[in-house]
């Protein structure tokens, strides 16, 4: 079975995930920027990582536009974020809507890793939209959960990747082989 993993990061949290997946797994990392559709012919199984961006998977349009080209290949998606892990609904609602609207092919599981936020590296546009997330959030009358945490999380600032997190996504590629 042939394995390579494919990152695009903008801050650099997915690209750690996938260069520490790849080492584990004992397969080739890659760039998305230097992949096409073509390349994924001659793998069995791939491993697609993206930076989380307002609910959208960066680069997912690689996996989403080419399910079809892709079932018969065993395919992990993971997200790295600042969005706590245990906001199940978050994921499994919003985060799946946005990515994959005709539903998660059956060949594709996704994993949700924690990664950093470093204030002073956030480009201005990213510094812009947590500002105004934060205001519009804390304007609310009466806010929800979501929208109470989605402010702490307007101010959070580290790395918060953790390496021992991937082995629920190793053991789903490995099982079987």
């Amino acid at each position: 079975m042939k394995t390579i993993v494919i990152y695009k990061t903008k801050y650099g949290s997915t690209k750690a995930y996938a260069e520490w997946i790849a080492e584990a797994l004992g397969c080739d990392v890659v760039d998305a920027k230097t992949v096409s559709i073509s390349d994924l012919a001659e793998y069995d199984t791939i491993v697609y990582g993206g930076g989380l961006y307002s609910e959208v998977i960066n680069g997912i349009t690689l996996i989403t536009k080419n399910a079809d080209k892709l079932r018969d290949k065993k395919i992990a998606v993971f997200t790295t974020g600042i969005t706590p892990q245990d906001c199940r609904a978050y994921y499994d609602t919003y985060v799946i809507e946005k990515n994959f609207k005709k539903g998660v092919p059956e060949n594709v599981r996704i994993f949700n890793y924690p990664g950093k936020m470093i204030l002073e590296e956030l480009s201005a546009v990213h510094r812009a939209a947590l500002k105004t997330l934060k205001k519009i959030m804390m304007s609310k009358e009466n806010p929800t959960e979501m929208e109470k945490m989605l402010v702490e999380l307007c101010d959070a600032n580290g790395d918060f990747s953790d390496k021992t997190l991937i082995s629920d996504l190793v053991e789903y590629v490995t099982e079987g082989k």
